[in-house]
């Protein structure tokens, strides 16, 4: 309900919700439905991503050598081994992602539900193939890496994400992103506003990150960041809503009034449901 950016009845949306776990495979008739499956998509991945938090932990009072990718890192305390500043790339299957109408809808579910932190890439699988391709690299790696990296993979870009809390207005970060042949980009964003910065489809541009007092890019608060960032269909997502904790507004109308004000912000829809 909390995803949902108009006024709608609880007991109609666990009606809807039941009965899309019935039917699964239908497919939205309306924008409403729409953007109610994609906030159910929300809460899928946001908890599914809970519960995988919760089982890569350290084990307590013994020393692990294990590791689960590069994003993981040792524990000894029980605590999750998941560190989301070190998490270089988000890719979404399934078909709520990779059926999306618009790319921007799949990088937002994506940026919902994980919250990366600092500066992340974000992918989709094109047309669901990863479970398939997975099942090839088996047989010929070669030929499923292929395949994946050329026709699987859609790259739409990157999220940059401070950690910090602030008042919404107050500034927070100014973003400078320079492409090879095109114009450089300077944009301030304040406290609470998700903004798009274009970046060219194909190659990379230099990103140099600014953060006020207080703010954190995974490098030190207040302390700029210089990287470059993949190019992509969506471009780099700013987003300024705050991590540790993201929270949204208690009061229906104004959660309503800023879910809308950030579908605008990145053109999510086509109108205004």
């Amino acid at each position: 309900l909390r995803w949902v950016p108009f006024a709608v009845d609880e007991v109609d949306l666990r009606n809807r919700v039941k009965n899309k776990m019935i039917r699964p495979t239908t497919i939205p008739q309306s924008l409403e439905e729409l953007v109610i499956e994609q906030a159910i998509a929300r809460e899928a991945l946001r908890l599914a991503f809970e519960q995988h938090k919760s089982l890569a932990v350290g084990l307590k009072g013994i020393q692990s050598e294990r590791t689960i990718s590069d994003i993981m890192t040792q524990s000894e305390t029980g605590g999750t081994l998941v560190n989301l500043l070190d998490l270089g790339l988000l890719v979404g299957s399934g078909g709520v992602l990779s059926h999306a109408p618009r790319r921007v809808q799949a990088a937002l579910m994506l940026i919902d539900a994980f919250l990366p932190e600092g500066l992340t890439h974000l992918a989709v699988d094109s047309i669901f193939m990863a479970p398939q391709l997975g099942v090839l690299s088996t047989v010929h790696e070669e030929a499923a890496t292929q395949v994946f990296e050329c026709d699987c993979l859609v790259r739409l870009g990157a999220v940059l994400a401070p950690i910090g809390v602030g008042k919404p207005g107050q500034p927070c970060v100014t973003v400078d992103v320079a492409a090879p042949g095109a114009t450089a980009v300077t944009m301030r964003v304040p406290f609470g506003e998700l903004a798009v910065i274009p970046l060219p489809e194909q190659g990379t541009a230099r990103l140099v990150a600014r953060p006020e007092r207080g703010f954190d890019l995974g490098v030190g608060k207040g302390k700029a960041l210089e990287s470059a960032v993949t190019g992509g269909v969506v471009g780099l997502i700013v987003d300024t809503r705050g991590r540790r904790p993201f929270s949204l507004p208690d009061d229906p109308t104004v959660r309503i009034a800023r879910l809308r004000e950030w579908n605008r912000a990145l053109g999510l829809y086509a109108r205004e449901v």
